[in-house]
C-alpha cells in the first residue's frame, strides 16, 4: 500500500516537473511558419475568378452531400419499426 503511494508521488512530481518545463519553454519551441490552410492572401484570391467559382460550387456540393447524409441517418435512426 506504502509503495503503491510512493509510486504515484513520484509520478505526480516528475508530471509536474515536466509541466513546468514547458510552460517555462513555450516560447522557444515556437516556429515562424506560414499555415497556408489557416491564412489566405486575398490578392491571388482576386487573380482567378474561375478557381473562386470552383470553390463556391465544391463547398455547395460538399454541403448539400452532408445534409443528405445527415437526412439518412436521422431515417434509419428514427424510423419506426412495426
Amino acid at each position: 500500500m506504502n509503495n503503491m503511494f510512493l509510486q504515484l508521488r513520484w509520478l505526480l512530481f516528475l508530471t509536474l516537473w515536466r509541466m513546468s518545463y514547458e510552460t517555462a519553454n513555450a516560447n522557444r519551441h515556437t516556429t515562424v511558419e506560414k499555415s497556408y490552410l489557416i491564412e489566405s492572401n486575398d490578392l491571388e484570391e482576386a487573380r482567378n475568378p474561375r478557381e473562386k467559382e470552383w470553390a463556391e460550387k465544391a463547398v455547395k456540393k460538399y454541403a448539400d452531400a452532408q445534409a443528405k447524409k445527415w437526412q439518412r441517418w436521422n431515417e434509419a435512426m428514427f424510423e419506426r419499426s412495426d
